[in-house]
């Protein structure tokens, strides 16, 4: 088998470069289709996320896979990039450096943000629709299927994709879990409708919240989120006007808060007659703004417990590094399962050429023993010595072929044992 890959991402690749390459979803379907076209007997998976555009091509006949130049070449004029551009930007890698790195790839460790746990679903998802298309063939399922239990590896016999490390995960999987063991039945009230108070909704969904208002200085925003939302956790989530924030706060157990306001928007002297109404024990305060929307004084009131992002940050950090220390962990696991492949493609190939070899040996074998046994003189012999005969063919052809086959079986390195498959079809002409 044969596999290759060629990609760029965050790591050596400017974005201007990478949103030249990126394919969006109708592209990776003509791409696919056009790679069918141009290359009948290679297959090909397509990944493409926002920090990395990869194709992996291959195929179980050597000499039938796509050339590194005309891959090259395809990218560049589907692209109407300039082939040095693709030459430049993008890195090649061979056989078990191409296996390496999709599973370093889906196992996250290649990742921007390390453990991040969005990239095997992406490779899954890549795979799919490969095979969807009639693009991947053998070689690729045994590779993504492979990589698949590599990721489930990874994840369950480390601890790298485990702790939260973007301060919404964070504050709420690590401060709010930790200070509620449920959340189905808090009244939650999330202040802002932008990026950071969308991904906080999603986790306070994932975490089981249910009784949600969402607030921001436009109404038709905060309502549009909530419809947003609301479709997709299939109940309803309410939207509030900005002015009915002072009445929130008296019904609410955890508020989160993420505006771009360039003050706080809720000071101690607006909070404590606030919190003389309220029935509910305690009230926790995330606040994942910048600058903050609550007066730090805040946190001095009783029965207040505030958090800020610098609070948030420094759990970030710890659990960033702790992740980090889970690669030894995790690269162990994925050296292992190259091997794994490596031998298993290895023994796939290998095997063709043995039971070639073998094929060959017994088609001589009964051919000879045929003219031996047709003649008159040995037509006399009894059984026994009929058997004896047969035997010590079989032990001849066995010790000749031993020496060859053993080596086959035992080429210590890819490179190595594909000289050994030529040389021993070249000198037995088994084509």
């Amino acid at each position: 088998m044969k596999l290759r890959m060629i990609g760029c991402s965050h790591h050596d690749t400017p974005l201007e470069i990478r949103e030249q390459v990126a394919f969006s979803s109708e592209q990776i379907t003509q791409a696919l289709w056009s790679l069918k076209e141009q290359f009948p007997d290679t297959e090909a998976v397509l990944l493409n996320t926002c920090n990395r555009v990869e194709l992996y091509w291959g195929s179980s006949h050597e000499g039938k896979v796509a050339t590194q130049e005309a891959i090259e070449r395809f990218l560049s004029e589907f692209h109407r990039v300039g082939l040095r551009t693709i030459q430049e930007h993008f890195k090649v890698r061979h056989d078990g450096q191409a296996v390496e790195h999709l599973f370093m790839v889906v196992s996250s460790i290649d990742s921007l943000v390390v453990g991040e746990s969005q990239i095997p679903a992406q490779v899954r998802s890549a795979y799919d629709r490969s095979k969807l298309e009639g693009a991947a063939g053998a070689v690729m399922h045994s590779l993504f299927q492979h990589a698949n239990q590599v990721s489930k590896r990874v994840t369950t016999e480390t601890e790298i994709h485990r702790r939260r490390i973007s301060v919404p995960s964070v504050a709420v999987s690590e401060v709010a879990s930790e200070f509620y063991e449920r959340f189905d039945d808090k009244n939650i009230v999330v202040i802002g409708s932008g990026q950071m108070g969308v991904e906080t909704l999603q986790y306070l969904l994932d975490a089981g919240a249910r009784n949600i208002v969402i607030v921001n200085r436009s109404l038709d925003k905060a309502q549009s989120v909530a419809d947003q939302m609301s479709a997709a956790a299939q109940f309803e989530l309410r939207a509030e006007p900005w002015d009915a924030l002072d009445r929130l706060l008296v019904w609410a157990d955890l508020v989160v808060s993420t505006t771009g306001a360039a003050e706080p928007i809720v000071t101690e002297s607006r909070l404590k007659p606030i919190l003389a109404k309220r029935s509910r024990p305690n009230l926790l305060i995330l606040d994942l703004a910048v600058p903050r929307d609550f007066e730090p004084a805040i946190a001095r009131l009783p029965s207040v417990y505030l958090y800020s992002v610098d609070d948030l940050q420094s759990v970030c950090q710890r659990n960033e590094a702790f992740r980090k220390q889970q690669l030894p962990k995790a690269r162990k696991i994925i050296d292992e399962e190259v091997q794994k492949i490596l031998a298993d493609w290895n023994l796939r190939q290998s095997g063709d050429t043995i039971r070639a070899l073998r094929d060959q040996a017994d088609l001589i074998r009964d051919s000879e023993l045929l003219r031996l046994f047709s003649k008159q003189s040995m037509q006399e012999l009894n059984a026994e010595a009929h058997q004896e005969i047969l035997q010590a063919v079989d032990r001849v052809i066995n010790k000749l072929l031993h020496g060859p086959l053993q080596s086959l079986r035992e080429a210590p390195h890819e490179d190595h044992r594909e000289s050994l498959v030529t040389a021993i079809r070249r000198l037995f002409k088994l084509g």
